[in-house]
């Protein structure tokens, strides 16, 4: 409600919770890192930056260092999504 009539016609300038960026194997590491801060300087909570080809996921939180996980076998949603958990053991075979 607190969007102007002009807003609401087009995108919002609110920012979701979370995000999942999952690379493509043409996405450059640096730009989607990039991508992943400037979401993160807008609002967003809790990010996760899935990368096949190292197999690895980096989580971006507000206020925290980016934390990186190799192969991890899931990821929690944490305070963000409670209860949600995506199972990532099919993505590295």
């Amino acid at each position: 409600d607190a969007l102007t009539p002009e807003q609401k016609q087009k995108f919002p300038p609110i920012s979701p919770d979370f995000v999942l960026e999952l690379m493509s194997p043409t996405d450059s590491l640096k730009q989607t890192q990039d991508k992943m801060q400037e979401y993160m300087n807008n609002g967003v909570k809790l990010g996760w930056l899935i990368n096949r080809k190292t197999r690895s996921v980096e989580i971006y939180r507000q206020g925290q260092e980016i934390e990186v996980l190799e192969s991890p076998a899931q990821l929690s949603g944490e305070d963000i999504l409670p209860g949600f958990v995506l199972n990532l053991q099919t993505m590295w075979k």
